[in-house]
C-alpha cells in the first residue's frame, strides 16, 4: 500500500476498499462508505476555510484515517491490530447484524479510540487546547452526516422510519451512542494522551483499546427494546451486501 499523506489519497484508498467490498460482498464496505462521505465533507470544509487551521485539520484527518486504513489492511493480511478493530472486523461475518450495527462497530473503534490518538499526535509538542475549536467543528461534521446515513438506511429498510417514529428515536438511534457520547470521550482521551509522556503512550492506548473493545456488546447485544427494533428491521431489510453498499454510497 502506498503511503497516505493527503486527504485525496485517503479518499482514493477508501474507494479501493469500497470497490473490494462490493466485489466480495463484504460488510466492511458499509463503514468505508460512511467514512468516505465524512472525509469528502472535511475536505470541502477545509477548502471553504471552515476550520481555524486548515493545514492542521488536513494533518489530523490523514492521521485519523490512517489508523482505520492501517487496521483494515492489517486485518486483511493477518497482521496484529488494535483489539477494538479486531472485534469489529470479526463481527463482519455475523449474519445476524444489521447495517446500522456494522456502522456502529466501526464508529466505536474509530471515534472512541482512533480520534483521540489522532488529535494527540497532531498536537504533539503543542498545546492541545489550541485544537479544541477545530475538534468541535469536525465533530459537527460527523453529527451532520447522521441524516445522510439515515436516508441511506431508510432506502434499505423502508419500514425503518416508521419504527423509529414509533419509538421517538429518529434523531437518536445513531447520535446518542456513536456521536455525542463517543465524541466527548474522544476529546477527554486526547487531553489525557497529551498530558501523558510519550513513552507511556503504548500502555495508555492499550488500556483504552481494551475498554473500547468491551463496549461492543452494547452494539451486538443491545437491550430488549432495541433488540425488538433490530428484529423488526431485519424482517424488512432488502438487497445483497453489494446492493446495500451502493445505496449507502449515493
Amino acid at each position: 500500500m502506498k503511503p497516505i499523506n493527503t486527504i485525496d489519497e485517503v479518499i482514493q484508498t477508501l474507494d479501493l476498499i469500497i470497490e473490494e467490498a462490493i466485489k466480495n460482498q463484504d460488510t466492511l464496505g458499509y463503514f468505508a462508505v460512511l467514512y468516505q462521505k465524512v472525509t469528502r465533507k472535511v475536505k470541502e470544509e477545509i477548502e471553504q476555510n471552515y476550520f481555524e487551521d486548515g493545514q492542521r485539520m488536513e494533518k489530523l484527518d490523514v492521521v485519523f484515517a490512517r489508523r482505520y486504513i492501517d487496521a483494515y489492511f492489517a486485518w486483511k493480511n493477518n497482521k496484529p491490530l488494535s483489539q477494538c478493530w479486531e472485534v469489529a472486523f470479526t463481527q463482519a461475518t455475523n449474519n445476524n447484524l444489521l447495517v446500522v450495527q456494522h456502522l456502529l462497530l466501526g464508529m466505536n473503534a474509530h471515534i472512541n479510540l482512533d480520534l483521540g490518538i489522532a488529535a494527540a499526535e497532531t498536537s504533539s509538542g503543542k498545546n492541545i487546547d489550541d485544537l479544541e475549536e477545530d475538534f468541535k467543528r469536525i465533530n459537527n461534521i460527523l453529527a451532520a452526516m447522521v441524516d445522510d446515513v439515515q436516508r441511506g438506511l431508510s432506502s434499505i429498510w423502508p419500514f425503518l422510519r416508521k419504527v423509529l417514529l414509533w419509538l421517538g428515536q429518529v434523531d437518536n438511534l445513531l447520535v446518542d451512542f456513536s456521536m455525542k457520547l463517543a465524541r466527548n470521550g474522544a476529546w477527554n482521551f486526547a487531553k489525557h494522551m497529551a498530558d501523558t509522556k510519550k513513552p507511556v503512550w503504548p500502555e495508555t492506548i492499550q488500556t483504552r483499546d481494551k475498554k473500547v473493545a468491551n463496549k461492543v456488546g452494547l452494539i451486538t447485544q443491545p437491550g430488549k427494546m432495541i433488540s425488538l427494533v433490530v428484529q423488526i428491521i431485519r424482517w424488512t431489510e432488502r438487497g445483497t451486501v453489494a446492493n446495500k453498499i451502493q445505496k449507502l454510497r449515493r
